[in-house]
């Protein structure tokens, strides 16, 4: 089983959430409970754009040096298919021959263009598309677009070209040549190439796909230097125009398909959003535009997720441009006839494509509507947003957030306002404290006997909460915390923690800012209706809680139990006693400071036997 295709170190990510505006799929997912954002692997077409924007090198993709050298030290023959955009990515080699000949030196028996394969790809394609039968197609040479329309678009599955890659075609090929028991290593610029070769079997066979940066590892590793090596060519049959596949029109010219504005029958679009739109608008308009749709996700293969990233668009194309210009000068042109007649006869070039719908079901319009409106715009007039959450509008980003795919945080408005927010509520308390204190000195010159008893009682009690091994929280009608244990803001996390070195007990937070919106509502709902819920398991993130909502005071303040029941059990029994006995022994005590503390006595007394009756009715 092959590991995943991305993967994110979460060590090093630095919560950017670049990755998650880039990709054009929403692949990658936002966590409530978790910081650092998690692939949905199921849902990623190999793209690679999240690789393109993370700065800290946190995303990875599988490695596949290992597997190569391995298969090399294998004794059996091994031969390099080499992708024609190797000739973009090595400009500071002088001479093709040179990175030839540095690739035989890692161990491969052969070295052969992919260039050969592009050609008699090209001549199916323009058989298909001149003998034209009614229906329009895509071209299906690049991974992800082919992914894309498996699992987003499975509606035009059947308008990609039943044609396999060149890459493929390319594994064909060297079978041909060298038998069946030869080992095939791709290299390229094509991340998705690596999950393409897991389609194919027996002759089509791809058995690693190497990166062009990968292979420039293999050769740092192993010392291989242009200066110490010789002039070695590719193994014949050497490619014809098909060493102009690294630009997104290169296999129309090899194919000798037009694309004139008049009469051709092509459009050829690549890049992120040029692809992204045509396929709407091929899945919405073929019929009017009445055209075949030749489509690379990246700017070509000169620029795709697997070249160095210092590499120049245009240097790379004007360098392949180039090489093919050399290669063409003293081409052999009846040889390459004769060798692409006789292997196109021995090829299948058919391929097959499976629906993957990876499609999410609408959500509840109601759901959508309440996440708009926390994030304040539900009745606004700017519906298409700011786009910096790398969703198309605002309605869009509500989806996806009632699809558990993102959090109401990655709205950025929303995020700032929050924090805005909280911060007031801090500064607000803060100076509720100041004056609190204030009260208490002068409270202190006239009773301070009175004051140190009851700060003993209020300090036991607290004392108390915080020994308990379920979590509690207790809290007003404005959902601001008036209490919690350190087992309450052990299970929010790493966020409350911080919080509560500021403020402990995390007192006058805002319930809303520490918890999702739909486990605050259980807050709301007590609070306003004065009806007690028990023994509700409730999702927080990858946590089952077992929680308990009761009113202590009807329509001002309630309380919960929160357990985690991944964790081992607790002995209610023991919980119940200790409180009972902290009742009995201070009650005497709460009633004669009463009158300093007001109702806070009577609070506190029905905070505790609310919370006894929680366990009792968990118990039960």
């Amino acid at each position: 089983m092959k590991p995943p295709l991305i993967a994110i170190d979460s060590q090093k990510c630095m919560v950017c959430f670049a990755c998650v505006r880039a990709c054009p799929v929403n692949a990658i997912q936002v966590k409530s409970n978790s910081e650092a954002p998690v692939v949905v692997h199921d849902r990623c077409i190999g793209c690679g754009s999240c690789l393109q924007v993370c700065a800290p090198l946190a995303i990875t993709y599988r490695d596949a040096c290992k597997e190569t050298m391995e298969l090399l030290a294998s004794g059996q023959k091994v031969a390099a298919i080499v992708a024609p955009s190797i000739s973009g990515e090595f400009d500071d080699i002088t001479d093709y021959r040179k990175f030839v000949k540095m690739i035989r030196e890692l161990g491969f028996s052969y070295v052969n263009e992919v260039s050969f394969g592009v050609d008699m790809v090209a001549e199916k394609y323009r058989e298909l598309f001149t003998q034209f039968m009614g229906r329009y197609y895509i071209t299906a040479n690049c991974p992800p677009i082919v992914a894309l329309i498996e699992k987003y678009h499975p509606g035009i599955i059947d308008n990609l070209a039943p044609l396999i890659t060149p890459m493929i075609a390319s594994a064909q090929l060297v079978r041909q040549l060298y038998g069946e028991e030869t080992k095939v290593v791709y290299i390229g610029p094509c991340i998705a190439a690596k999950d393409e070769a897991l389609r194919y079997e027996g002759r089509s066979k791809v058995d690693a796909v190497l990166t062009f940066v990968e292979l420039r590892e293999l050769f740092n590793e192993y010392n291989i230097k242009e200066s110490t090596v010789e002039y070695s060519d590719f193994d014949p049959p050497l490619g014809y125009k098909g060493s102009l596949y690294a630009v997104s029109n290169g296999i129309l010219q090899a194919a000798g398909l037009s694309e004139d504005l008049m009469n051709g029958q092509i459009i050829t679009a690549e890049g992120k959003e040029n692809v992204l739109e045509a396929i709407r608008e091929f899945e919405s308009s073929v019929d009017f535009i009445r055209k075949h749709f030749n489509l690379f996700y990246c700017e070509g293969c000169l620029m795709g997720p697997g070249t160095s990233k210092s590499g120049k668009k245009y240097l790379r194309k004007t360098l392949v441009t180039d090489y093919a210009n050399k290669k063409l000068k003293d081409f052999d042109s009846k040889t390459w006839q004769k060798a692409c007649n006789k292997h196109i006869a021995g090829s299948d070039f058919k391929a097959v494509f499976h629906t993957d719908d990876q499609r999410l079901p609408e959500p509840d319009p109601e759901k959508v509507n309440e996440i708009l409106k926390i994030i304040g715009k539900l009745n606004s007039d700017d519906k298409l947003g700011c786009g910096a959450c790398g969703y198309e509008s605002c309605n869009e980003f509500a989806k996806a957030v009632a699809q558990g795919l993102t959090k109401t945080d990655m709205c950025i408005t929303y995020s700032q306002k929050s924090k805005q927010d909280f911060i007031k509520t801090l500064k607000l308390t803060n100076e509720k404290l100041a004056h609190t204190q204030e009260a208490l000195v002068e409270s202190e010159k006239k009773a301070r006997r009175d004051q140190q008893l009851a700060q003993e009682a209020l300090e036991r009690t607290s004392s108390m909460l915080q020994k308990l091994p379920s979590a509690i929280v207790i809290v007003d009608e404005n959902l601001k915390v008036i209490e919690s244990n350190q087992s309450f803001i052990n299970i929010l996390g790493e966020d409350a923690a911080e919080i509560n070195e500021i403020i402990p007990g995390l007192v006058g937070a805002d319930l809303k800012t520490l918890l999702p919106f739909q486990f605050y509502k259980l807050f709301t709902g007590v609070i306003s209706n004065n009806e007690n819920l028990v023994n509700r398991d409730v999702h927080l993130g990858e946590k089952l809680l077992n929680v308990s909502v009761f009113s202590i005071k009807k329509g001002k303040i309630a309380g919960a139990v929160l357990r985690d029941m991944y964790l081992p059990e607790v002995r209610k029994e023991e919980v119940i006693n200790r409180v009972t006995e902290v009742i009995d022994e201070n009650l005497d005590l709460v009633q004669k400071i009463a009158f300093l503390l007001g109702e806070g006595a009577a609070r506190t007394e029905r905070m505790l036997n609310s919370i006894i009756e929680s366990h009792k009715a968990t118990k039960r």
